[in-house]
């Protein structure tokens, strides 16, 4: 597969798109009429959209917008699974100078609560009735917000529709000019929350030319123009699906909206997409069912399917002999076809980032003709720092890519990767301390993730420097915030969250063994030793009722789904404690690393 350039982009356009909803004229003045240039399904059809449509919902919201008195830097919040009406609100804010606050739909009520205080928001967007029960009862304690709308049809609330007919109504077109025409690159165009050490979420501030750069940067290395289309399922309350998005529309590419997690494998069937972007476990799901039914097959075809897996874990990006390149082409079209087809025959390249993509997949997608790019960055960055390209020695399995144009990456002497560039943010909202923490007075972006750059110049990452990591799905978590409110239990005596690039979070638990015998007398359960007890299944299920009772009050995202009792209390002498009583982390996985294998079903090589 060749890298293509497109032709109805240069960089003579860059000069035009300045500011993000400079996309839409940019759109139709570069591309041909088609009718499809967003989609979403509604009850079971595609419901398409021309970029006429388009531009005229989001002028709409924008006029509505101005009629309720909305001022630039105001704060309207989304709260929504993906929709095309959330680009047409996204654009109708930001040509209007507000700035857009696109929140998480599985995050915690605390969480809600906090963001929409802390942004000042004043009008909030929901999907449907779900997540408005979600934050009903707490937007009385809100005192900025001023309205709320909902994309769904639901009695008694304001409706998307209801905005967009009182903007039709009343038209500003001049008013609205004058405001784009003032606003500047520099201006800051979106609050993306991101999870910080603390438990609160921080107000990451980035502006309309830390986006576009990252546009300008990465649109020549996909092999995708506008007859192209993309299946987006991550959430564009990400900033790495949100600049995604951004990037298809400059490219003229076609986008298309899952209708949820579960209907992706039905979806990319139907859509036939040349891009999409992801996440590692996605990529791990589809392979494990694959694997799951090569299993399953008798005799030769048995044998042929692993014959081929096996050849495609070998697969080298410079290639090999000449007698596996054989090999290789004869599994394409006996075994790995059968793949290809299940994404929908037409995949050009995938896109993975939010979390580390283990290498033998990447080799064994790659083998099949379904090339994977993988890619680094966080929120603060726009997000991407590092990609690997299909240019001439820009992949390396394993690694991240090289830095992108214009971005610069230098590794501390305490092998932090630190990060310079356009794409790096404003701040944090409200936190000019956590500001300077995050960047030196010589404008370093300090990652906090641990790296080292190879001698071709690709970055590899080596791990986090401090706890906060990311699971499978790209969402960052902290251990510490969920661990302190584990042990306020008086059922646990120690706990430590773990789930580095895994599915899900989960924990090992040292019981209270005092308060857990006091327990058990009261009940009239046998007690014999702390090692048996742990495995009683009485006392299983009752660590399973803390366990429960403190998700609640965690995000989706960040609830503990598994957990392992330990046997024994963690302490100084026993290496899992330091000398002030805080947890030894590294040790205590390397310490556990069997438990822990057992826990995500991690099987040893």
């Amino acid at each position: 597969m060749g890298l293509h350039f497109l032709e109805g982009v240069t960089n003579q356009d860059n000069m035009d798109v300045t500011r993000i909803f400079d996309l839409l004229p940019h759109y139709k003045s570069t591309f041909k009429p088609k009718d499809d240039v967003l989609a979403g399904k509604e009850e079971g059809k595609w419901v398409k959209y021309d970029i006429d449509t388009y531009i005229e919902t989001a002028n709409n919201i924008s006029y509505a917008f101005l009629k309720l008195g909305v001022k630039p830097g105001e704060k309207i919040a989304t709260i929504t699974q993906n929709r095309p009406e959330w680009n047409f609100l996204d654009m109708g804010i930001l040509q209007i100078g507000a700035v857009h606050v696109p929140i998480y739909p599985t995050i915690s009520e605390s969480d809600y609560k906090y963001i929409l205080k802390h942004a000042e928001v004043t009008y909030v967007f929901v999907s449907g009735k779900d997540l408005l029960r979600k934050i009903e009862h707490i937007l009385p304690e809100i005192p900025s917000l001023k309205g709320l709308y909902t994309f769904k049809h639901i009695d008694d609330v304001a409706h998307l529709d209801e905005l967009i007919r009182l903007g039709s109504e009343n038209p500003q077109p001049e008013k609205l000019e004058e405001i784009k025409h003032q606003i500047k690159p520099e201006d800051v165009t979106t609050l993306i929350y991101t999870s910080g050490t603390t438990g609160h979420p921080k107000g990451v501030m980035l502006n309309h030319h830390n986006i576009l750069s990252q546009i300008f940067a990465l649109y020549h290395i996909f092999p995708i123009d506008e007859t192209s289309r993309c299946l987006s399922y991550l959430p564009v309350s990400h900033v790495y699906e949100r600049t995604n998005i951004y990037l298809y529309q400059y490219l003229g590419v076609s986008i298309y909206y899952a209708e949820n997690m579960g209907t992706i494998a039905d979806n990319l069937k139907e859509v036939k997409p040349e891009i999409f972007t992801t996440v590692p476990r996605l990529l791990e799901k589809v392979y494990d069912k694959i694997i799951a039914k090569g299993r399953k097959l008798k005799g030769i075809k048995r044998s042929l399917f692993f014959w081929a897996v096996n050849l495609g874990l070998n697969y080298d990006v410079k290639g090999k002999s000449i007698f596996y390149s054989l090999q290789l082409s004869l599994a394409n079209k006996i075994i790995f076809n059968k793949w290809r087809e299940a994404l929908g025959n037409n995949i050009r390249v995938i896109v993975s980032g939010g979390a580390a993509l283990q290498p033998r997949l990447a080799k064994v997608y790659s083998a099949a003709g379904i090339e994977i790019l993988e890619g680094y960055g966080l929120t603060e960055t726009s997000p991407v720092i590092a990609v690997n390209t299909f240019e001439k020695g820009g992949r390396v399995f394993g690694t991240v890519g090289k830095p992108i144009k214009d971005v610069n990456v230098k590794i501390a002497s305490d092998d932090e990767i630190l990060v310079k560039g356009p794409n790096v943010m404003q701040g944090y909202y409200k936190e000019p301390e956590l500001t300077k923490e995050a960047i030196d007075q010589e404008g370093w972006f300090h990652t906090g993730d641990l790296g080292k750059i190879e001698t071709e110049g690709h970055l590899r990452i080596t791990g986090r420097k401090k706890a906060l990591f990311k699971t499978a799905m790209g969402k960052y978590i902290s251990p510490e915030h969920i661990e302190n409110k584990f042990v306020e239990s008086p059922f646990i005596d120690a706990v430590l969250v773990i789930g580095e690039n895994q599915k899900f979070a989960a924990a090992l638990i040292v019981p209270d063994f005092v308060h857990l015998r006091s327990w058990c007398n009261i009940k009239g359960i046998q007690y014999t030793s702390d090692a048996e007890m742990v495995k009683d299944p009485e006392i299983k299920k009752r660590y399973q009722k803390e366990v429960s009772e403190f998700n609640k009050d965690l995000g989706n995202y960040e609830q503990i789904k598994k957990f392992e009792l330990m046997e024994e209390e963690w302490t100084i002498q026993s290496g899992e404690l330091t000398a002030n009583l805080k947890l030894r982390r590294n040790y205590i996985c390397k310490k556990y690393d069997s438990i822990i294998n057992g826990v995500f079903d991690i099987q040893e090589a």
